[in-house]
């Protein structure tokens, strides 16, 4: 096969200064969305790796690295309630927070909207709210486990109660902040209660109804380490609190790091859905 003397000609359009300019801007925004982030990783892994030297007991990142592969070699075994693999124990903690965060939902929405829309139902929640708002979410769990005699409802109990208030409190607000011209319009056409809550209230509420899910998931995903590790059984909590039994500083150090990632996971997942739903855009 021959091979051509000359090379292909160039577009004329790659050497006209306008795409040019516009190549370089691209790479520099690319520069620019990129290498801030990665420059935070590294100063971390390095002041991560200076700890380390310097702390007997404490693994480095590479040493981490290393036994996060063998940990997630195989993340689904099961060798008993107590010796389960990494993912069976991120799926229950999921799980609990799906449900303690779903039955917050649930309650939280209606409850919200009916503060926001009647006044004198918001007065007189308005104590109880104030008063087991500011309660920290942990000593809500003797109170499950009273009541539910097992640790599994307790644990979700926990997450209900920790998540309800943020949603309540911003769909209370949002509803509050529709203009009363709105509805002022709405009592002129005589809409009823049903259509002034699809046509009005729910669109104007939505932001701040994300903004309390949002809120909502991010504490339930915090607590529900704790409570686990105060409840035992199978979850992420149970197993960081087993591995520091067990000396294996690898491994909460890891469960760290999984915790961040899977709250930053849920983070996004719910901007996604509130851009999707965005009822101005």
């Amino acid at each position: 096969m021959s091979i051509p003397l000359n090379p292909p000609p160039v577009a004329e359009h790659e050497t006209h200064p306008l795409y040019r300019r516009a190549l370089a801007l691209r790479v520099r925004q690319g520069l620019q969305a990129v290498l801030p982030p990665l420059l935070g990783i590294l100063l971390f892994l390095f002041l991560w790796s200076l700890l380390a030297a310097r702390s007997e007991g404490l693994p480095g990142p590479l040493v981490t690295g290393q036994a996060a592969l063998e940990l997630f070699a195989d993340p689904f075994y099961d060798n008993g309630p107590n010796d389960m693999g990494i993912g069976w124990n991120i799926l229950h903690s999921l799980a609990r927070v799906g449900a303690g965060f779903g039955l917050a939902a649930l309650v939280g929405i209606p409850l919200g909207f009916a503060i926001g829309r009647f006044a004198f139902l918001a007065r007189m929640l308005a104590p109880i709210i104030s008063l087991l708002r500011p309660v920290s979410p942990l000593v809500w769990l003797p109170i499950g486990l009273l009541v539910f005699e097992a640790a599994g409802p307790a644990s979700i109990w926990v997450i209900f109660i920790s998540a309800i208030w943020p949603i309540i409190l911003n769909t209370a607000a949002g509803v509050a902040s529709v203009p009363q011209d709105y509805l002022n319009v709405a009592r002129v056409l005589k809409l009823s209660e049903y259509k002034v809550l699809t046509r009005i209230l729910f669109p104007a509420v939505l932001p701040h109804l994300m903004t309390g899910i949002r809120l909502a998931i991010g504490v339930a995903w915090l607590v529900i380490v704790a409570a686990e590790m105060l409840t035992g059984g199978i979850g992420l909590g149970f197993w960081v609190w087993d591995e520091w039994n067990n000396l294996n500083v690898e491994h909460i150090l890891i469960a760290i790091v999984i915790v961040g990632l899977v709250g930053l996971a849920l983070e996004q997942g719910l901007l996604w859905l509130a851009r999707r739903f965005d009822y101005h855009s």
